[in-house]
């Protein structure tokens, strides 16, 4: 028994040396430093439930592997090889023929579409710079973007061609759970981190292509969700909002120090929007106000949030995670997807003229799936493409469906698509199930419609 509890331990440690070792060779580059690569390694290490999970798991395949493998070893020294060579052709080599075929006929049969989308090249700019058609018609051609390098050349002559005007640049901000009254300080007041550095390269490199830079740091939590926050105390409230707006000041400045065009002051952060807090919103509104002097806006979430906001008036833009349920059935018409935004927009116009201030879709996305228009929030999982069917269609008609409905409203200032990976590869897309567009007919029909020009 202490043999076998030492044999697994050192399994275990194994795994976390080949995790992180695993870690650091994909993270470890140009941009990003042994140390850097260290400490966020320590950070999901001790904040994310999803990545421990996932480690364990790991630990469980690892000490499977073994036992086989010494399971078969001492079959051997016992009885020599032929009973060995038996006992893998039928109890591994056989059982996971028959598993990796059924995942691949199952996969091919999801990802099978039959959709024949005639793609047109004449919608895109081939000339390597920003039209700023937003300096004619004011709206946000936008895409929500990540991956950025110190390098970004490429992955913005991308952007351009698909008439792409405006990105967002998304930094991280750490909460332990939502029931931690404090988000962690890691900024070092107003000195850039090295990933600052990387988010700063990129706004540069936006602004000499032309393009807009939208800021927008996101609350990640380790465990819970951001928008529902336990805190309930006025003490803990006052905690919370002390250390978020440390971290938000030193994004702020960093907007104004790039020039960013956009900056978001907060995205889906309903519990605290509902608890008496509306003094410390228009506090830290005022002292953002005092450090960037360029647009404000806050990303509410779709579900109320975005009616129960108490400071629009104070901002700019109303910002909205735009990921309205527009359909009850999968595979849609277009047609019945465009019904599915009527009660939507009414709601949306009405809230405009109520403050007086355009409403800007500071995120909104459709998987690459049949049933992606009735619940657009959700993300896909790790068996998505199990038990999913891929539909390329329903993404394009529902991007397709968004611009006719709203690109031409008065009051509608544009959209974020989410999301644009500039590290994705062509040949992935065929079987890709998630949100983003590109290599699928929706970039296509995002270019179509980014690239016309509003008359107001």
């Amino acid at each position: 028994m202490k043999k076998n509890f030492f044999t697994f331990f050192k399994i275990y440690l194994f795994n976390w040396f080949f995790i992180l070792a695993f870690f650091l060779y994909n993270v470890v580059d140009d941009d990003t430093s042994f140390k850097q690569a260290f400490i966020t390694f320590f950070e999901l290490l001790f904040s994310n439930i999803s990545f421990l999970i996932f480690s364990h798991f790991l630990f469980l395949i690892f000490s499977l592997v073994f036992l086989i493998v010494r399971y078969f070893f001492r079959l051997y020294k016992k009885k020599g090889i032929r009973p060995v060579l038996k006992g893998v052709l039928l109890k591994i080599i056989l059982p996971f023929t028959i598993i990796y075929s059924s995942y691949s006929f199952i996969v091919y049969n999801n990802t099978n579409e039959n959709f024949n989308y005639t793609w047109d090249t004449t919608v895109e700019n081939n000339s390597g710079h920003s039209l700023e058609k937003y300096l004619k018609d004011g709206k946000h051609r936008g895409m929500s973007v990540f991956g950025w390098r110190k390098e970004n050349k490429e992955a913005i002559d991308r952007l351009v061609k698909n008439n792409i005007e405006w990105a967002t640049v998304i930094p991280f901000l750490y909460q332990d759970d939502d029931n931690s009254n404090q988000v962690r300080l890691r900024s070092k007041n107003g000195k850039w981190s090295r990933q600052d550095s990387i988010f700063i390269h990129a706004i540069n490199d936006l602004h000499e292509k032309g393009m807009y830079a939208h800021l927008k740091p996101h609350l990640w939590l380790g465990d819970g969700w951001r928008s529902n926050l336990k805190i309930t105390s006025k003490k803990d409230w006052d905690s919370w909002f002390e250390s978020y707006e440390k971290e938000i000041l030193h994004y702020a400045k960093m907007a104004e120090e790039t020039n960013a065009e956009l900056f978001c002051i907060g995205t889906e952060l309903r519990s605290s929007i509902l608890n008496n807090n509306h003094d410390k919103w228009i506090s830290l509104i005022k002292k953002i106000r005092t450090i960037y002097k360029g647009k404000l806006t806050y990303a509410a979430n779709w579900d109320r949030e975005f009616k129960e906001v108490t400071f629009w008036k104070e901002l700019d833009y109303i910002g909205i995670q735009a990921y309205f349920p527009l359909t009850k059935n999968e595979n849609p018409e277009l047609n019945e997807i465009k019904a599915g935004w009527e009660r939507h927009i009414e709601k949306m116009e009405a809230l405009s003229h109520e403050h007086d201030k355009p409403i800007l879709f500071t995120e909104v996305g459709y998987k690459s799936e049949a049933s992606a228009t009735i619940k657009p929030w959700e993300w896909d999982s790790f068996f998505s493409s199990l038990t999913k069917k891929k539909s390329d269609r329903t993404q394009q008609l529902a991007y397709e469906a968004m611009f006719e409905m709203l690109w031409e409203k008065d009051w509608f200032s544009g959209a974020y698509i989410w999301d644009w990976g500039t590290r994705s590869k062509k040949e992935n897309a065929a079987k890709s199930l998630n949100f983003s567009p590109q290599f699928k007919p929706a970039e296509n029909t995002i270019a179509k419609w980014y690239g016309k020009s509003i008359t107001n």
